[in-house]
């Protein structure tokens, strides 16, 4: 009974920082997989970050490499996105993402992701 909650989402002009949260229950597996998605009206879902639940290690899409940074709490029941140096194209829902599949499986293809939490909408203003 997996459940994840997004928040930390809002409105910033070009260039601002947000740090998204990912509560998460119900997901026991020590290795994993945890990432954000995002999704942009008229857009196809794009994967932003993923990492290994046990291990941290990271991915990245080649867009928010060197801007966002994927982490997780001591207890792996937190999962966040700092996103440094926001652009207006970082418009979207951001939701975060679980997978019963390790992260060099999964990558960023949302297929691999079965449990979804409800997205928090970020907005960037030029």
């Amino acid at each position: 009974q997996v459940q994840l909650v997004e928040s930390g989402g809002g409105s910033v002009q070009a260039g601002g920082s947000l740090r998204l949260s990912c509560a998460a229950s119900g997901y026991t597996y020590d290795t994993g997989c945890m990432g954000w998605f995002r999704q942009a009206p008229g857009k196809e879902r794009e994967g932003v970050a993923a990492i290994t639940t046990g291990g941290g290690t990271t991915y990245y899409a080649d867009s928010v490499k060197g801007r966002f940074t994927i982490s997780q709490d001591n207890a792996k029941n937190t999962l966040y996105l700092q996103m440094n140096s926001l652009k207006p194209e970082d418009t979207a829902m951001y939701y975060c993402a679980a997978a019963r599949y390790y992260c060099y499986t999964a990558r960023l293809r949302g297929a691999y992701f079965g449990y979804w939490g409800q997205g928090t909408q970020v907005t960037v203003s030029s």
